[in-house]
């Protein structure tokens, strides 16, 4: 049973194992009551996640491809038949709305479990080297056996990394880890998965379903707990050869430094502070609801928000009308209710945060033209959607990731000035752009820092690599992006 009488148990080595360190609480942003008890690892336990994850890599390593992929196209079953009480949990845990918690959250994580149970060739041909006979033969190769003439072949084949641990975000606690843990398994490589700790009940799911499904024991590990030493042992263990972290570019840093000293690979999706920029010619409707999803997509607890709003003079005015206008027709409450917009954040704490971001706005000379004050309500975290105008890139509220429902919106005269405030930014996650003229919107985008634009859109093509430039990450996934992310490249060659 995955259940003890206090609460969650710990997935370890293929068994479910009650944690050293006890239980903790588990609590709705929407009503303050308690979910569940979620089990806090010991060190100890960490380790042997990791050391059962190690033994089971080289059996894993060797399955069939089409094996592996069979396992994970039956837990996207197991999901898909558990859809309903999956997503009242994972709402439960995060405070997301129910459209955003079947769709987006679980409805996601099913669709990545069965992207990746399609196998994708593990190899691919590179084109011979022709040695023509003569001086154009090198030495070398000459004293390899090559001759005077020849065709060397070779192949570049994708090797799995070996033991990946998986730490995971709040915002999203069953498209976020499936997309670690379905394009690593693929590969042949085995996790352990540390998931964030506000939110890990549906993670221990997600685990349940790829027992029911068949994955071989150590092969998926789950290991949870408030205490920073549970995520630090999961990176620092030195069975451990790769790391996938989604959350904080502080964390991440830290986590960079660890692999650094061990050489482990990493691939890292940290924080954003997406520019929007909208020029005169913008259809400014389609801005307006495309910037808009910050109020309302997880409240804004998203990297990807388009949070930075570049305005241009011609448009300057209407946009920040029709953005106020927007934000205060949104309906901020009980994630539960049909008419809910905008849920709570995932805690206190984070409401704390995200208010006094807004405060700092106030103070550092920013207009608050709509939100800015808590709503009222008896119980949950609720922040207002909240519009700053008149603001400044050197303003904390335009330089520092808020992640809430939070827009500052900033002036610009001509194109060139656009761009240069889009990468004036630490971060470089996604930005957009919003034109009628498409072809200033693709020549915009080229010269954009970031590691992807939209046009005229906040949409994803899911198949697109996704990742950052600067403090944003290292490395990509998603698609076929994520294979290579979870592999090593090693060549093969041989004379013809």
């Amino acid at each position: 049973m995955n259940q003890g009488a206090d609460g969650q148990r710990l997935f370890v080595g293929g068994r479910w194992v009650e944690p050293d360190g006890g239980h903790y609480e588990v609590v709705d942003p929407a009503t303050e009551e308690t979910v569940g008890w979620a089990p806090e690892a010991s060190r100890d336990q960490v380790h042997a996640a990791c050391a059962a994850a190690r033994e089971a890599f080289g059996p894993w390593s060797r399955t069939p491809p089409e094996e592996r992929a069979a396992v994970l196209g039956r837990a996207a079953d197991v999901i898909a038949s558990r859809f309903l009480p999956y997503a009242e949990l994972a709402q439960a845990e995060t405070g997301a709305t129910t459209g955003t918690a079947r769709a987006m959250q679980v409805g996601v994580g099913v669709a990545r479990f069965r992207r990746y149970a399609r196998v994708e060739p593990a190899e691919w041909a590179i084109p011979p080297q022709i040695n023509e006979a003569g001086g154009g033969t090198s030495h070398a190769l000459k004293a390899v056996g090559a001759g005077k003439a020849g065709v060397m072949g070779a192949l570049a084949v994708r090797r799995p990394v070996g033991v990946v641990t998986c730490i995971t975000s709040y915002n999203n606690p069953w498209a976020n880890p499936a997309g670690k843990i379905a394009p690593a398994l693929a590969m042949g490589n085995t996790v352990v998965v540390k998931p964030a700790p506000q939110d890990p009940l549906s993670v221990y799911r997600m685990a349940e379903a790829l027992e029911a499904a068949g994955v071989p024991a150590g092969v998926v590990n789950v290991v949870s707990g408030r205490a920073v030493e549970v995520g630090e042992a999961a990176v620092a263990s030195p069975d451990v050869d790769m790391v996938s972290f989604t959350g904080s570019t502080a964390v991440g840093q830290r986590i960079g430094e660890v692999c650094g000293r061990s050489v482990k690979r990493q691939l890292m999706e940290l924080g954003g502070k997406g520019a929007a920029i909208v020029f005169d010619d913008a259809d400014v409707g389609s801005a307006v609801a495309g910037i808009g999803t910050t109020f309302s997509f997880y409240s804004g607890q998203i990297c990807t928000a388009p949070t930075r709003v570049l305005a241009q003079r011609g448009v300057y005015d209407r946009l920040v009308g029709q953005l106020a206008s927007y934000a205060g027709r949104l309906k901020v409450g009980d994630p539960r209710r049909p008419d809910t917009v905008v849920g709570p954040v995932i805690s206190a704490a984070h409401r704390d945060r995200v208010e006094s971001y807004v405060e700092l706005g106030r103070k550092e000379g920013a207009a608050v033209v709509t939100g800015g004050e808590r709503p009222p309500s008896d119980q949950g975290f609720y922040v207002a959607p909240t519009l700053l105008a008149d603001c400044t890139n050197d303003m904390r509220v335009a330089r520092e990731e808020i992640f809430g429902p939070v827009v500052s919106v900033i002036p610009f005269e001509e194109e060139e000035e656009g761009i240069a405030l889009a990468n004036d930014t630490d971060y470089g996650l996604i930005d957009y752009v919003w034109s009628g003229d498409v072809a200033r919107a693709f020549r915009v985008a080229r010269q954009l820092l970031a590691g992807g634009v939209g046009i005229n859109t906040v949409g994803r093509n899911m198949e697109a690599p996704f990742g950052g430039f600067k403090k944003s990450g290292v490395g990509r996934d998603v698609g076929v992006y994520a294979l290579h992310a979870y592999s090593e490249v090693q060549a093969i060659v041989w004379p013809g």
